[in-house]
């Protein structure tokens, strides 16, 4: 399903190899997106000046692609892109 999303073609499997499967652990990580993803308004546009780049939970504002440690979302995000949570930066002296 992943493949055909994104029009990427998986190498092939020798025929005496096992398929992979999904573990355990992929599940439940599955099941936390899932919920992350009904929980979350992440956009991928700013929201007139409220951005990423200048939010509190952004660690590193000078890059296109940083974490994000909002509690919420942990997650890469991109500069330009928006949620619910964004918080002004504070002012540093």
């Amino acid at each position: 399903m992943i493949a055909r999303s994104m029009n990427t073609k998986l190498p092939d499997i020798p025929d005496d190899m096992p398929r992979p499967e999904p573990k355990e652990i992929d599940e439940k990580i599955s099941l936390q997106l899932r919920q992350l993803a009904d929980d979350a308004v992440l956009k991928g546009e700013p929201y007139g000046d409220e951005r990423c780049s200048n939010c509190y939970y952004y660690s590193e504002a000078d890059k296109k692609i940083s974490y994000c440690w909002h509690m919420k979302l942990r997650v890469l995000v991109g500069h330009d892109w928006w949620c619910q949570w964004w918080d002004k930066q504070e002012d540093t002296p």
